[in-house]
């Protein structure tokens, strides 16, 4: 898995950098299969702009994007959005139907089987 952090029209400084990576790689908790992150941070005027793309397997990419005046504020906001939507789309797609489980309904056959 790869965390490529870029830096327009300015620079981070290395504390600032660490941050962002080492959240970054914490998105794996919540959803394994992506492969990559990258991280957009912008400096215009007086604002900063970040922007998170996450890839994952099976699935389009995942955006967030926040504006602020603080990067390590605005880069805290963009990752909860990214969070969350990883949360959202994992729960859309377990599986979360109340029937038995497979090996309760084997373990039935069997018994049916030796009566």
């Amino acid at each position: 898995m790869q965390v490529a952090v870029t830096c327009r029209h300015g620079s981070l400084n290395n504390s600032v950098h660490e941050h962002i990576v080492q959240k970054s790689e914490k998105l794996l908790t919540y959803f394994a299969r992506v492969t990559a992150i990258n991280v957009t941070v912008t400096f215009e005027n007086s604002h900063a702009t970040v922007e998170i793309l996450v890839d994952a397997e099976h699935k389009h990419n995942f955006v967030s994007k926040e504006v602020g005046n603080d990067v390590q504020v605005v880069f805290d906001l963009a990752l909860h959005k990214m969070e969350h939507q990883i949360h959202k789309y994992k729960e859309k797609i377990q599986d979360h139907r109340g029937g038995p489980a497979l090996a309760d309904l084997a373990a039935k056959s069997i018994e049916e089987d030796k009566s």
